[in-house]
């Protein structure tokens, strides 16, 4: 499936249905009276977020989007059907923004999360409505209201606990293939993952967390250069990086200049991404540079305050300690959310 994380669509609620202009008539019942009904309300727009959807792909071929309109009004007091509203399903993380003002209008991070966008036109009354002890044959009754549509720019930040960090070839899309049963393509040349992609990765006995393969993040991607801002976006949902340095030799500059040259990516393109919680991860554990090099880099590492782990996607030796590790620190993060959030509470305990 195409990965598609941004798209322009332009939706337009119903409008409602016009009133009934009708009076009563029937045998042997002389001045019936008015008995015209209302027109029916238009469909409404709503977005609704799914974590089965991971992709804006399908809304890139539906730019125009309609709810249905009201059905006008008819005699014997009837009520005009109201139009069919629409529910769009979006994948988790969705942005929706005012295409025209860059406006957020709305955020949808939870499963089954539902915004109501744009609400469909009113149905006009019908002339039994205006009956009045003055009035008793009114002729009038109202048009329904036509809503204008509006243009949007829906953007996706992926939802992942765990994001891999590091430059084309560091061995990312190799490490979540072999912890997940995510299968992007890997080879032995730069800028083989095009797209992000996302791993389910199971740790202890029933739990799991989900881990994003960002791709494209060289020197100067803050500014657009390589796959650039196209994907950094992607990691500022994250709750912790996964930082893949690889020192055998393949790489463009040393690893400890490898590892710096990124972090400064991330802060020029966010400066509150530098603080998420960092694991160092020495990949390619298999080549023998790599592991000749590991004692000092791994002094080097922890002597900034970072953990480190050697793993080997090939031969999976180091993998299970560090998935061990990151469901850990993946926990005591949700816990410290949890805590934070009890206090900001606006509720007071209530006090006897």
């Amino acid at each position: 499936m195409k990965f598609v994380d941004e798209v322009r669509i332009h939706v337009k609620p119903g409008n409602g249905g016009r009133g009934c202009s009708s009076f009563h008539r029937e045998k042997f019942i002389p001045l019936g009276g008015p008995d015209g009904g209302d027109g029916g309300h238009g469909g409404s727009i709503s977005f609704r977020a799914e974590d089965s959807l991971t992709t804006l792909l399908d809304l890139r071929y539906q730019a125009h989007t309609k709810a249905g309109n009201g059905m006008p009004g008819m005699g014997r007091n009837r009520h005009g059907k109201n139009g069919a509203s629409l529910i769009i399903p979006v994948p988790l993380g969705t942005m929706i923004f005012d295409r025209d003002s860059d406006e957020l209008l709305a955020e949808l991070t939870e499963q089954n999360q539902e915004v109501l966008l744009l609400k469909g036109g009113m149905g006009g009354r019908g002339n039994a409505r205006f009956s009045t002890s003055t009035n008793r044959a009114p002729r009038h009754c109202q048009p329904g209201t036509e809503e204008e549509g509006m243009w949007l720019r829906l953007e996706l930040k992926l939802m992942a606990d765990v994001g891999l960090l590091g430059f084309p070839n560091a061995g990312k899309s190799t490490l979540i293939t072999s912890v997940s049963a995510a299968r992007p393509k890997v080879a032995d040349y730069p800028f083989t993952t095009l797209v992000p992609n996302l791993g389910v990765v199971s740790y202890g006995d029933f739990s799991s967390f989900v881990m994003a393969d960002i791709p494209g993040l060289i020197e100067g991607a803050s500014e657009g250069h390589g796959l650039g801002t196209r994907f950094l976006k992607h990691v500022e949902r994250t709750r912790l990086f996964l930082h893949l340095v690889d020192a055998s030799g393949m790489q463009e500059g040393g690893p400890i200049e490898q590892f710096d040259r990124i972090n400064e990516e991330l802060r020029r393109f966010n400066p509150a991404l530098v603080d998420n919680p960092q694991i160092v991860v020495l990949s390619k554990l298999d080549v023998t540079e790599v592991r000749e090099l590991e004692p000092e880099l791994r002094a080097h590492f922890e002597a900034q305050g970072y953990p480190v782990f050697a793993v080997s996607a090939i031969t999976s030796e180091g993998l299970k300690p560090l998935v061990t590790e990151v469901g850990r620190r993946l926990e005591e993060i949700r816990a410290s959310e949890q805590d934070d959030s009890s206090l900001d509470s606006p509720f007071e305990p209530e006090i006897k």
